[in-house]
């Protein structure tokens, strides 16, 4: 099934973008983020993507484009020539892939169909065991990579040998008139009476490298010390009761409340004194990093993946080793303890993020890669 964009007589570049997941996070956020600019840019836009998906979904409400597939292995021969002549038909200038399984079938489908602009971006840093196959993916069916971290570029480089034109740095770009620190705050299950005990959170997808037992044994350990601090988790994606279990191993069951998936994310930050980002593994900068910074939310991270790139110790916030729960409980009651010093972070964030981390500043420089490959002639 499938339905077409509006007709727009400013539009430009005819755009799809590829998502075999079935979930909703940070990548599913990003695609929606490109999609939704270009949409207001003029441009018509679709999505290609499982049938029960969450984006689908979202995609259709938002009035964008779209078609269903079911990312069968079994099918993809078949499954590629179909796609293959669809992108012909509806005359595809920009096919951007976001998984393996939709990387493989779309960079078949769009070789074939002389696509004039293939990217493949990646969103975690992740091992390729057999790097000699899965550089295909980044070479053979991709014009051009996008990553959302130097240390995944960097990566990439060193194993694929990738040329500097060949990939670009582009973390996902931020809302700041919806990200602010002026608004209204989340109605957490807090005290949020004045003079209440700070509210410390974590708000992300449950998922086992976001590093929520890290954060249970800090909070663990904050309590020991007899700090007077309140503690939420906030995100879905994985059962909350899996989540619970992991708390009451470290004792904190009591001391720690699940909202479950919430929609108003920037009223959540802003009712939070310090956001934890406490990542192991497989991350590149985290789009909930930006948002606080942007919110005015102090913010403690680890030094996993991109996370240093936004969260700068001591610039615009501070850093603990991976896995450290010592140091991050350590770190958590410095940002109380020290407000000044949080404040003067808070405002540097909050710059950083206009300046180089605007939803239009990525628009922009996508706009720069696509005129790059495509010349101005394709744009009109």
């Amino acid at each position: 099934m499938q339905t077409d964009p509006a007709p727009d007589s400013s539009a430009r570049w005819r755009i799809l973008h590829s998502e075999a997941s079935r979930g909703w996070g940070g990548q599913e956020h990003r695609v929606m983020a490109e999609l939704s600019g270009f949409q207001r840019r003029g441009c018509p836009v679709w999505v290609l993507a499982h049938p029960q998906s969450q984006i689908l979904k979202r995609a259709t409400q938002a009035g964008m484009g779209r078609r269903e597939c079911a990312f069968d292995r079994r099918l993809l021969p078949i499954d590629a020539v179909r796609l293959a002549l669809w992108l012909r038909r509806e005359r595809i200038q920009i096919v951007n892939t976001h998984s393996s399984r939709d990387g493989w079938l779309l960079g078949i489908a769009a070789r074939l169909a002389r696509t004039p602009l293939l990217i493949r971006s990646r969103h975690i840093d992740v091992s390729y065991p057999n790097a000699w196959v899965s550089r295909h993916a980044f070479t053979t069916f991709a014009d051009h990579v996008l990553t959302t971290s130097q240390k995944i570029t960097d990566h990439f480089q060193s194993i694929f040998h990738l040329s500097g034109g060949h990939i670009t740095t582009l973390p996902t770009g931020i809302d700041v008139s919806r990200f602010h620190p002026e608004g209204a705050e989340a109605e957490l299950p807090v005290n949020c009476d004045p003079g209440a005990p700070p509210v410390i959170g974590m708000v992300s997808v449950l998922r086992s490298w976001k590093g929520h037992a890290v954060f249970f044994d800090a909070v663990r350990r904050l309590r020991a010390a007899g700090r007077d601090f309140q503690f939420v988790v906030v995100g879905g994606g994985a059962p909350v009761e899996n989540y619970a279990g992991i708390a009451r191993q470290h004792g904190v069951e009591g001391q720690v409340v699940f909202t479950g998936h919430r929609e108003d994310i920037p009223n959540v930050l802003r009712a939070l004194d310090v956001l934890c980002i406490p990542s192991i593994k497989h991350e590149g900068v985290p789009q909930i990093g930006l948002q606080a910074l942007a919110c005015g939310t102090a913010v403690v991270g680890s030094d996993c993946g991109g996370i240093p790139e936004i969260i700068q110790e001591g610039k615009t916030g501070r850093i603990t080793a991976a896995g450290d729960s010592t140091a991050l409980a350590a770190r958590i009651a410095e940002a109380i303890d020290h407000p000044d010093d949080t404040k003067r972070m808070i405002q540097a964030g909050r710059a950083m993020v206009e300046q180089h981390h605007s939803l239009d500043h990525m628009l922009d420089r996508l706009e720069d890669i696509y005129r790059r490959h495509l010349g101005a002639s394709a744009a009109r």
